[in-house]
Protein backbone atom coordinates (compact mmCIF):
# COMPACT_ATOMS: atom_id res chain seq x y z
CA UNK A 1 0.00 0.00 0.00
CA UNK A 2 3.09 2.39 0.12
CA UNK A 3 3.93 1.57 -3.03
CA UNK A 4 0.02 3.02 -4.03
CA UNK A 5 0.35 5.95 -2.09
CA UNK A 6 4.31 6.75 -2.84
CA UNK A 7 2.72 6.45 -7.02
CA UNK A 8 -0.08 9.18 -6.16
CA UNK A 9 2.32 11.62 -4.42
CA UNK A 10 5.20 11.76 -7.14
CA UNK A 11 2.44 12.19 -9.33
CA UNK A 12 0.94 15.12 -7.61
CA UNK A 13 4.66 17.16 -6.80
CA UNK A 14 7.22 18.59 -8.49
CA UNK A 15 10.32 17.41 -6.05
CA UNK A 16 10.14 13.77 -6.11
CA UNK A 17 13.25 13.73 -3.99
CA UNK A 18 11.56 15.72 -0.64
CA UNK A 19 8.75 12.85 -0.12
CA UNK A 20 9.07 10.93 2.64
CA UNK A 21 6.58 8.31 3.70
CA UNK A 22 6.41 6.55 7.34
CA UNK A 23 4.31 4.07 8.10
CA UNK A 24 3.26 3.17 11.36
CA UNK A 25 0.87 0.29 13.34
CA UNK A 26 -1.99 0.83 15.60
CA UNK A 27 -4.20 -1.35 16.95
CA UNK A 28 -6.27 -2.23 13.84
CA UNK A 29 -5.09 0.66 11.71
CA UNK A 30 -2.24 1.48 9.69
CA UNK A 31 -0.94 5.12 9.79
CA UNK A 32 0.98 6.56 6.86
CA UNK A 33 2.63 10.37 7.45
CA UNK A 34 3.63 12.29 3.75
CA UNK A 35 5.68 14.49 4.40
CA UNK A 36 7.06 16.79 1.28
CA UNK A 37 8.74 19.89 0.48
CA UNK A 38 6.81 22.99 1.33
CA UNK A 39 6.41 24.30 -2.50
CA UNK A 40 4.39 20.98 -2.55
CA UNK A 41 2.28 20.66 0.38
CA UNK A 42 -0.66 22.65 -1.11
CA UNK A 43 -0.57 20.34 -3.87
CA UNK A 44 -0.79 17.20 -1.44
CA UNK A 45 -4.18 18.86 0.22
CA UNK A 46 -5.86 20.58 -2.76
CA UNK A 47 -8.09 23.20 -2.89
CA UNK A 48 -10.83 22.65 -0.10
CA UNK A 49 -8.82 19.61 0.81
CA UNK A 50 -10.67 17.59 -1.94
CA UNK A 51 -7.17 16.16 -3.05
CA UNK A 52 -6.14 14.93 0.26
CA UNK A 53 -9.41 13.39 0.96
CA UNK A 54 -9.28 11.28 -2.45
CA UNK A 55 -6.23 10.03 -1.55
CA UNK A 56 -8.12 9.09 1.99
CA UNK A 57 -11.06 7.22 0.03
CA UNK A 58 -8.56 5.30 -2.62
CA UNK A 59 -6.31 4.31 0.61
CA UNK A 60 -9.47 3.33 2.49
CA UNK A 61 -10.70 1.35 -0.34
CA UNK A 62 -7.26 -0.56 -0.27
CA UNK A 63 -7.33 -1.21 2.90
CA UNK A 64 -10.43 -2.57 2.95
CA UNK A 65 -10.16 -5.45 1.10
CA UNK A 66 -7.04 -6.21 3.84
CA UNK A 67 -9.80 -5.69 6.72
CA UNK A 68 -7.36 -3.24 8.11
CA UNK A 69 -8.38 0.52 8.89
CA UNK A 70 -5.61 3.21 6.90
CA UNK A 71 -5.24 6.71 8.28
CA UNK A 72 -3.70 9.25 5.82
CA UNK A 73 -1.32 12.44 7.57
CA UNK A 74 0.26 15.05 5.67
CA UNK A 75 3.06 17.00 7.55
CA UNK A 76 5.32 19.48 7.04
CA UNK A 77 9.27 18.71 6.72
Amino acid sequence: MEELLRFIVESLVEDKESIQISESQAENAVIYEVSVSDDDIGKIIGKNGKVAQAIRAILHSAGHKDNKKVIFKIKKA
